[in-house]
């Protein structure tokens, strides 16, 4: 372990004054002695700088205007001095050995460590999961290859990374397009600067509560839109930045990623006379999905075989019948028992 590295722990923080406190105090409650805490508050109008105000010199406080998620991002960011950057939401907490194990597994000219992400409710009571769901692997080793495939690769929201200063530098400041998906243009741009590193154990915790941006603690057509555009745009950034660095990116790259091809599905079942997308079809979508599984997922047979299912059956179904299926792959602390268990004997049977 180099244990000459700083480490900064930004958190940024928008009326979240009832969680706050929490995510400070683990911040500030690291194994790992050397680090810095800076808390930006985005314009908060509720007692978040009363939370802020009692720590005092222990943490280096930033109140902006209400600039949303990127302008407090390059705010904390340019009054930082880590080598190591987390952005830690401030509805979400680290574990206390969330910095030394980063610290530990980090190697020179890498673009980020991530790590997996407990999941916990307003009260911090487990949901039972982690991120990514299923025990499936973060993505390591040169990602930016599986990223310019298919436009994605297996990561963790904001909390679950920790950034090299130095890739940072090369795409910031997050231009005010992103600013209320910093989190996501980060995503998708810091592994074309460098290699990533997976850890396998739960090093913080992200917590699903009703103000949630994109956790899906409910199931409506409005958050299927949300993604819609947000996907949208993350192709087109990707696209744009791969191409200046002189990468050859493919043209159908918005639909390589099965989880794009059931969102933009799961929006038009769900409102088709809202979706975003005028030219899609069902059983179209419905293909694209399926063979995003087949060609590009690393998917075991099990999963492949329950997801074609999935894709085939809200396809041709009305909403009435399909809008169950969506609600119970998306949210899956609504599903009913029956359905867990009838998942199970299905990837016996294919197993």
């Amino acid at each position: 372990m180099n244990r000459n590295l700083l480490v900064s722990i930004i958190v940024n923080n928008y009326n979240y004054d009832r969680f706050l406190k929490e995510a400070i105090d683990s911040a500030l409650n690291q194994t790992y002695p050397h680090i810095e805490v800076i808390v930006v508050d985005d314009g908060s109008t509720d007692n978040s700088c009363g939370v802020i105000a009692e720590y005092g010199d222990r943490i280096l406080p930033l109140f902006q205007p209400n600039g949303r998620q990127g302008a407090a991002f390059n705010n904390g960011f340019a009054h930082s001095n880590g080598d190591i950057i987390i952005f830690l939401d401030a509805d979400d907490y680290l574990l206390p050995n969330a910095v030394e194990c980063v610290v530990a597994a980090w190697k020179p000219d890498i673009a980020k460590v991530h790590y997996r992400l407990d999941v916990v409710d307003a009260d911090r009571q487990p949901r039972g999961f982690s991120y990514p769901q299923g025990g499936s692997s973060l993505a390591s080793g040169e990602v930016w290859r599986r990223l310019l495939q298919i436009g994605s690769y297996r990561g963790v929201p904001t909390s679950g990374n920790a950034i090299s200063r130095h890739a940072l530098a090369q795409v910031t400041p997050i231009p005010d397009e992103y600013r209320s998906v910093a989190d996501d243009y980060l995503s998708v741009l810091i592994p074309l600067y460098g290699e990533v590193v997976a850890i396998s154990e739960p090093l913080a915790a992200y917590r699903l509560h009703t103000n949630n941006q994109w956790a899906l603690v409910t199931v409506s057509s409005d958050r299927f839109r949300r993604f819609v555009q947000h996907d949208l745009q993350r192709c087109e950034l990707l696209t744009r930045k791969a191409t200046a660095l002189g990468y050859t990116v493919p043209e159908d790259l918005n639909l390589r990623f099965f989880g794009r091809a059931w969102s933009r599905l799961a929006s038009l079942k769900l409102d088709p006379e809202h979706h975003l997308v005028p030219s899609d079809r069902s059983l179209v979508l419905s293909f694209y999905g399926i063979r995003a599984l087949w060609r590009y997922s690393d998917f075991n047979l099990p999963k492949r075989t329950i997801f074609t299912l999935w894709f085939v059956w809200v396809g041709l179904m009305p909403r009435v019948l399909a809008e169950p299926a969506i609600v119970w792959l998306f949210a899956p602390q609504f599903r009913p028992k029956f359905v867990g268990q009838t998942l199970k004997r299905l990837r016996a049977l294919v197993s």
